[in-house]
């Protein structure tokens, strides 16, 4: 008696199989791609600086005075969880984005074999509809980041007596490299999205994801106990 395989278990050794080979020639060659992750991670990260600079010299700041850990009371290592249960929340969306790629782009087309009718066109539509779900949802946080940090920005500026630019200098240090962590997955979400490489993404997400944890570590570090002995020296 033939071995009977269903299209959803076709899809899923067919992944498997793509992402296993996708990291193997990763690992041969690592620097080419993860150049192009960085390259546009850090395009992202520039353009959502650039937003909230803009946001935060036009923002009204608010009259309510916010309180940071290192200048008005001691830092703790509470302190440093919070800044990483906050981002990876973020993280996950963007990981998420990767995944839901690689479901609509790679495993629904091969889901798709062999139906018919309503459940063909459904398979057909859902990768569609979940590709366009994904550029909303990332949309709509990206513009929600910046409304918010901008709008804190300015809070700050003004409490702190600095301009906007030099409070973000001061900040830099820490933003820069958590930003450019946090839009990696992103960034291999849109160099993809661009060559249709969807079968790549779930060892995009891996990979993305094992970067980013440390660096993410680190920058929370940096923001809770250094980043506020240099918004003090600003200060004066």
């Amino acid at each position: 008696m033939g071995l009977i395989v269903s299209t959803s278990d076709f899809a899923l050794v067919q992944g498997v199989s793509h992402t296993r080979a996708t990291l193997v020639r990763w690992h041969a060659d690592p620097w080419p791609v993860l150049r192009e992750w960085l390259v546009w991670s850090f395009v992202i990260s520039a353009a959502l600086l650039g937003a909230v600079y803009l946001l935060a010299t036009i923002s009204q700041p608010d009259a309510t005075p916010l309180y940071l850990p290192g200048i008005h009371y001691d830092a703790r290592p509470e302190h440093v969880a919070r800044v990483l249960f906050r981002n990876s929340l973020v993280l996950a969306l963007h990981a998420m984005a990767c995944v839901a790629g690689f479901i609509a782009g790679s495993s629904l087309p091969y889901a798709a074999i062999g139906r018919t009718g309503v459940s063909r066109w459904l398979h057909d539509k859902a990768g569609s509809l979940a590709i366009g779900f994904v550029v909303c949802a990332t949309t709509f946080s990206l513009l929600n980041q910046a409304y918010i940090l901008g709008s804190g920005a300015a809070t700050l500026a003004e409490q702190f007596g600095l301009s906007p630019f030099v409070l973000l200098l001061g900040l830099l240090p820490h933003a820069l490299p958590e930003l450019v962590a946090l839009f990696l997955p992103l960034a291999a979400w849109l160099i993809a999205s661009r060559r249709r490489q969807w079968n790549e993404l779930l060892a995009a997400t891996l990979v993305t994801v094992a970067i980013a944890a440390p660096v993410l570590v680190a920058s929370a570090l940096v923001e809770v106990y250094l980043s506020p002995r240099l918004l003090l020296v600003l200060i004066g």
